[in-house]
């Protein structure tokens, strides 16, 4: 049962922190320190879980922008395959986001790739401390775009607009440093409408997420997992899709009313707290 507990409280804690600009892996990892800080005997592979929990997220993120997923992939092979249709300016305007989508995908896929290899990723996660330190960082871009309201549409995004967001997109492999966070503070820095910037940073987060899970995947199958303990996994991965797609709808109110100063300070005391405490 307890064990049932601690895997129920996971998938919750991912499918809460995984839209909101607080940092889902920097949360994973100070719940995991604080747990063996008190020496609670709990036999968790952080890293399955966090790749089963994650594929929750993503599924949750789909089914939220599955209309505007459809549309996007049905006119970006329309005008590939169909030359007398690339006139049409709705349908090469979704071609164009599709690329800037791809473009801005490349910088955190290579340096995910390049930090996997090197082992840099698995160094900063021992390290509660530079994970504090990152929420702090978090939270100072989080407070400086507060106010901004942007004016950039959809349509208006432009090549360089995608390469500075993707390089955000980059920094916030960085465990404590929010993907949603520096996406969207990325695009508001570069002018984007906040509506305009929540729906690139999350149909961005998708093909990255897709990317993660079927790396993570294919580890899965080379592990050894009982079938209590799959069980398990999955149910954490249930609750992390239920949560995601609640709290991505509830982001969405809070990035259009610009109330993002609010993660702001839950940012900047958790990180003081890590640094302090933990």
């Amino acid at each position: 049962m307890v064990k049932l507990i601690e895997y129920i409280l996971l998938g919750i804690l991912q499918g809460i922190t995984e839209p909101i600009p607080v940092s889902s892996s920097g949360h994973i990892l100070i719940l995991q320190t604080i747990l063996e800080k008190f020496n609670q005997s709990i036999n968790i592979d952080f890293s399955i879980l966090a790749t089963i929990t994650n594929l929750g997220s993503l599924i949750a993120i789909v089914i939220l922008f599955w209309k505007d997923i459809v549309i996007l992939v049905k006119s970006f092979f329309t005008f590939i395959f169909k030359k007398d249709e690339r006139n049409n300016k709705n349908l090469k305007n979704d071609y164009n986001y599709c690329l800037k989508i791809i473009i801005a995908t490349i910088p955190a896929g290579v340096a995910g790739l390049i930090a996997t290899k090197l082992g840099f990723l698995s160094t900063l996660e021992k390290n509660v401390k530079f994970v504090g330190a990152m929420l702090l960082v978090t939270a100072l871009f989080l407070y400086l775009i507060k106010d901004f309201k942007g004016k950039k549409e959809k349509d208006e995004i432009s090549w360089l607009d995608a390469v500075i967001i993707g390089f955000c997109q980059m920094i916030s492999i960085t465990p404590g440093i929010s993907r949603s966070g520096a996406t969207i503070v990325g695009g508001m820095f570069r002018n984007l409408k906040r509506s305009t910037a929540f729906n690139f940073s999350f149909i961005l987060y998708i093909p990255i997420s897709i990317a993660t899970s079927i790396l993570g995947i294919k580890d899965l199958f080379e592990v050894s997992i009982s079938t209590s303990t799959f069980i398990l996994y999955i149910i954490a991965a249930i609750l992390a899709g239920m949560f995601t797609y609640i709290f991505t709808k509830w982001f969405a109110k809070i990035v259009k009313e610009g109330k993002l100063a609010y993660f702001s300070i839950y940012c900047l005391i958790l990180g003081i707290i890590v640094i302090l405490f933990i």
